[in-house]
């Protein structure tokens, strides 16, 4: 088994597109009022001081008196949604093909805070499939990233892909290993990626350079940021 492990988010990171997040917005209002549907949706891609856009809109929807309880009940509904193939996604261009060449080199492993609901069949309409060897699901980033990438053998090297830094890079960065921020939106000011693009796409060239370095004490990649993150 290679040592080399990718880690890939799955919202934001390998599917791409405002289709979920709106829908979790939409189940929001229908709940709660559909009054509220501009005010959750405006600007969604610069969340400001929120992780992501999941965060803002429930930041927002408490703001506006709006309960857990029903931000919980919106949000796995709209992960049926997902499954039903209701909520459009697509990935960054190339991903299954550039997974397939790297399947002999890495153990590929999507890690995500999402349900496994919605999961298979979003992957379907992705054609990503066969793309993973592992799919870790409810993980609970960071704390469960932290533990799952504390739980890997000593030798492993491996390179966490994310667009949200706090969830998705930190805990692994914090461990010494390589990081790769995507995405068009704003970074804390922590945030210190040994990679970064717009997409994975833009990243295909720095991974392969980084599965071709043979030890894992090896200086990370790095490239130059093309976005203002």
């Amino acid at each position: 088994m290679s040592r080399n492990i990718l880690v890939f988010d799955f919202d934001g990171t390998v599917a791409l597109g405002e289709g979920p997040v709106t829908a979790y917005a939409e189940e929001i209002a229908a709940r709660a009022g559909n009054r509220l549907l501009p005010a959750l949706t405006e600007g969604l891609g610069a969340p400001d001081d929120a992780l992501d856009a999941y965060d803002l809109i429930a930041r927002r929807s408490r703001e506006a008196g709006v309960g857990d309880a029903v931000l919980s009940a919106a949000y796995r509904a709209s992960r049926d949604r997902l499954a039903a193939g209701a909520c459009r996604v697509f990935p960054p261009r190339g991903l299954a093909e550039f997974l397939a060449g790297v399947g002999t080199k890495a153990r590929r492993v999507l890690a995500t805070n999402a349900p496994l609901t919605g999961i298979p069949q979003a992957l379907e309409q992705l054609g990503l499939q066969k793309a993973f060897d592992e799919i870790r699901t409810d993980l609970g980033k960071p704390e469960g990233l932290a533990a799952l990438l504390d739980d890997l053998p000593a030798h492993s090297r491996v390179l966490s892909i994310g667009d949200v830094w706090h969830n998705d890079l930190a805990p692994a960065r914090e461990r010494g290993h390589a990081t790769a921020l995507v995405g068009h939106g704003s970074a804390p000011s922590e945030a210190m990626p040994d990679m970064q693009a717009g997409t994975v796409a833009g990243l295909y060239g720095s991974i392969e350079q980084w599965l071709r370095q043979e030890s894992a004490s090896a200086p990370p990649v790095r490239q130059e940021p093309t976005t203002a993150r």
